[in-house]
């Protein structure tokens, strides 16, 4: 179910990914990049909802956010962890078979549990995806040239890049309109990511995050290790004017030498 993309989009349940950088995922898939996205884990511990229910309903938000594919590891709610070979293996032969140029994962500060042990496992195995001794029947050694977090729904981030979002918002708000099991008020026990407070936090979140950059929704992302320039560039298609040549600086006095 896994395949080749550009970047690759974890999250620890169904809907983390739209929460957290939905709108991103849907300013590059209209870009042309090739997003995928893989749920570690079915949310099975939900307190609304079921496997089945969700799976469908996060195969929807992925139509809406114009992903190439997605996907569950079926890894257990609850019980990630990022020293367990067995759940390290899976998430890297993930990697390896999804060859992505950029990864997004969850930041390693969220609060929830799931979140921050989803964080350690995918970063550890976007490093062990390129070490071709381990688990070398779970392919060929690759590894991701960016990896960049993004921040839990009860998160405030300080953060390193942040993408304006304002164009992309409407996918994210049909891709989280799609979790009918989560976030509909109407739809089962009350919760508080039901009550409409939560989404309405989320965009809050959002607005304040584009206000740094003066846009009206923005996605923020917190560095995991050094930003690469030309991944960034290439990311976000960037196309930066040339310069041309440099004068040279003429020194005190206005002289050349």
């Amino acid at each position: 179910m896994v395949g080749p993309c550009d970047v690759l989009a974890f999250g620890a349940h169904p809907d983390d990914v739209e929460l957290g950088c939905g709108a991103t995922v849907a300013r590059l898939a209209r870009a042309g990049r090739r997003v995928g996205i893989l749920d570690l884990t079915a949310g099975e511990m939900g307190t609304r909802g079921d496997p089945e229910g969700r799976a469908r309903e996060a195969r929807e938000a992925a139509v809406a956010l114009g992903a190439a594919w997605r996907t569950c590891l079926s890894l257990p709610d609850g019980g990630l962890k990022g020293d367990d070979d067995g759940q390290l293996a899976a998430v890297v032969g993930a990697v390896r078979a999804a060859a992505p140029r950029v990864v997004f994962l969850p930041d390693d500060r969220d609060p929830h549990p799931d979140h921050a042990a989803a964080a350690t496992l995918i970063r550890r195995a976007s490093f062990l995806a390129g070490v071709g001794k381990y688990h070398p029947e779970r392919g060929a050694p690759r590894r991701p040239g960016l990896l960049l977090a993004y921040p839990g729904p009860r998160q405030l981030l300080a953060p390193a890049l942040v993408v304006d979002a304002s164009a992309a918002y409407p996918a994210k708000r049909a891709a989280l309109a799609a979790h009918v099991s989560q976030f509909d008020p109407g739809a089962g026990t009350a919760t508080h990511l039901a009550s409409g407070h939560f989404l309405a936090a989320i965009e809050g979140r959002d607005r304040a995050c584009g206000n740094l950059i003066g846009t009206e929704f923005g996605e923020g992302f917190a560095a995991v290790g050094a930003l690469a320039a030309d991944e960034v560039a290439w990311l976000l298609a960037l196309r930066l004017p040339d310069p041309g040549p440099r004068t040279p600086d003429p020194g005190p006095g206005g002289r050349m030498g």
